[in-house]
């Protein structure tokens, strides 16, 4: 009994001087002009005062109940700056991105007892790291280098209209869909990344690092893990009750390093034997110069990292969003008639499109827009850290604030969008009319941001330009409208399965589905 009353007491003393110390710091907060903000209460600070509901839309509510596009949140000590509008967001991140680059360190994924993964480009700080990280992807990923890559888009898009042929015979066709998009933006990445096109969705790298991903984003959710909320619990000893969360850690941390060896050590076997497919750690790997100062093992961990960035970010990305272009077409029949009327008028009835067609196909883009507008892969962007004290329109904002670009409020913002909830693509007919920022802002904006807009264009198009989808039908004939939700606890906008139909345009169009080349 002594012995577990001293281990309390060992574990709780130090909870408390810090609960004591954030309260202090909570005091001294009340002396300094922040952004607009709800009720606080000693110790928690404004945890109570957030509307429920997720993230996103609860600080949305927030700002609209404040009054104020930019607010500020104590939560348990964490400062935090929400930016609800495209104006605000584009003052502080992009105008000022030099104070504004930085990442907060997440203990469950960076801690080396834990999920050991520091070095993530996306999470890792504004350093010389990041520096070198960002200008190896850029060299590929471009404006102008990256149509290199078009037609290894274009195939695959035609791969993916294959795929989908294969279920349309489903009755409940989500859960196949969704696996197929996610395959197809996989394969793409694993091949812009490595040279290497996976089998199937069975494939092993495959496999690993699409659980690589959906471990981090775990693992990175402050809600999943106190430890990111309270980064002493770090210290409480393995067999203290309550300390799954560290085996976790620790199991993930195995599993990150296999997801991101096994195809790195492929791709570097292939260009040892000269037999390597293009690919940019492929390039990389070949003695060249943004690399050449490295030590071996320190360019291995480097490129690692690249690697399977480029398939993260790349796949879940593109796969949510056409998902959410799928849930679009469904709700909006209308529009998608007159997508396929302008695909068909500008390119001919049965004609699979290009990369080079975008800018011929202006409906389609604006169509694109409205997904992005309406369902935001990201609702709430990663954040950004202050690297040094600021002043925004006379608030504070402190060395260390997280800043949250809430892009799901941007993309509602009534000042832009006349009524916002109506998905209606002839709204950027208007150039005063924004398009949503959902590639971020300033230095931290997606390095792949070319390559995603050329992927999201050739799928959908490729989509449209060859099926159909409707709503389901009961057994009397009559539609039935789906439910369209976001699922709970998630980072990605990510929609809970739905009920739909899909099947070729015509006999015509699926022919020609059978017929495109999909092979490299």
């Amino acid at each position: 009994m002594l012995s577990a009353l001293a281990s309390l007491y060992v574990v709780s003393l130090p909870l408390a001087l810090i609960f004591l110390y954030r309260y202090w710091r909570s005091i001294q907060q009340l002396k300094v002009r922040t952004p607009p903000s709800p009720l606080s209460l000693p110790f928690v600070g404004n945890l109570f005062s957030i509307p429920s509901g997720s993230e996103h839309y609860a600080f949305a509510k927030l700002g609209e109940q404040l009054k104020s596009d930019i607010i500020f949140l104590n939560i348990l000590g964490h400062k935090l700056v929400i930016l609800n509008s495209a104006e605000a967001a584009s003052e502080i991140l992009d105008k000022r991105s030099m104070l504004y680059s930085d990442r907060p360190q997440i203990p469950m994924v960076a801690n080396p007892t834990l999920m050991n993964w520091p070095g993530l480009p996306s999470i890792v700080g504004y350093n010389d790291l990041w520096r070198h990280y960002r200008r190896m992807m850029n060299n590929w990923l471009n404006a102008r280098a990256v149509t290199q890559f078009a037609s290894l888009q274009e195939q695959q898009a035609r791969l993916l209209l294959r795929q989908l042929l294969g279920i349309t015979n489903h009755s409940r066709p989500f859960k196949h869909i969704k696996n197929e998009f996610f395959f197809a933006m996989g394969s793409l990445m694993f091949q812009l990344a490595y040279g290497y096109k996976p089998r199937d969705s069975q494939d092993q790298f495959f496999q690993e690092a699409k659980l690589a991903f959906h471990n981090v984003m775990s693992a990175a959710m402050q809600t999943n893990f106190f430890v990111n909320t309270f980064p002493a619990l770090l210290y409480v000893p393995d067999w203290f009750p309550g300390t799954r969360w560290k085996r976790a850690g620790r199991e993930y941390g195995l599993q990150q390093d296999t997801a991101k060896t096994g195809p790195y050590e492929w791709v570097k076997a292939q260009v040892a034997s000269g037999t390597q497919q293009h690919s940019l750690l492929g390039s990389l790997l070949q003695g060249h110069e943004l690399v050449s100062g490295l030590s071996l093992a320190e360019r291995d961990r480097r490129l690692k990292e690249i690697g399977i960035t480029l398939f993260g970010g790349g796949m879940d990305t593109s796969a949510h969003f056409l998902v959410s272009f799928v849930a679009s077409m469904v709700l909006n029949p209308h529009v998608q008639a007159r997508a396929q009327q302008e695909l068909d008028t500008v390119l001919g009835r049965a004609v699979l499109p290009s990369i080079s067609d975008k800018e011929r196909l202006p409906y389609v883009r604006n169509v694109i827009n409205e997904v992005f507008r309406l369902y935001p892969v990201a609702p709430l962007a990663m954040a950004h850290m202050c690297y040094q004290d600021d002043i925004y329109r006379g608030y504070s904002i402190q060395k260390g604030t997280l800043v949250l670009g809430n892009i799901w409020a941007m993309g509602r913002d009534p000042r832009h969008y006349e009524n916002p909830e109506e998905f209606y693509p002839d709204r950027y007919l208007d150039p005063a009319v924004p398009r949503p920022p959902v590639f971020g802002w300033g230095r931290r904006k997606c390095p792949g941001v070319y390559f995603a807009d050329a992927s999201v264009f050739i799928n959908a198009a490729s989509i449209l330009a060859t099926f159909t989808f409707t709503k389901k039908r009961d057994e009397n004939g009559r539609e039935m409208m789906p439910q369209i939700e976001m699922e709970r606890n998630s980072i990605m906008f990510e929609l809970k399965p739905f009920e739909f139909e899909l099947k070729p345009r015509s006999e015509e169009h699926r022919q020609l589905i059978l017929g495109a080349n999909a092979e490299g």
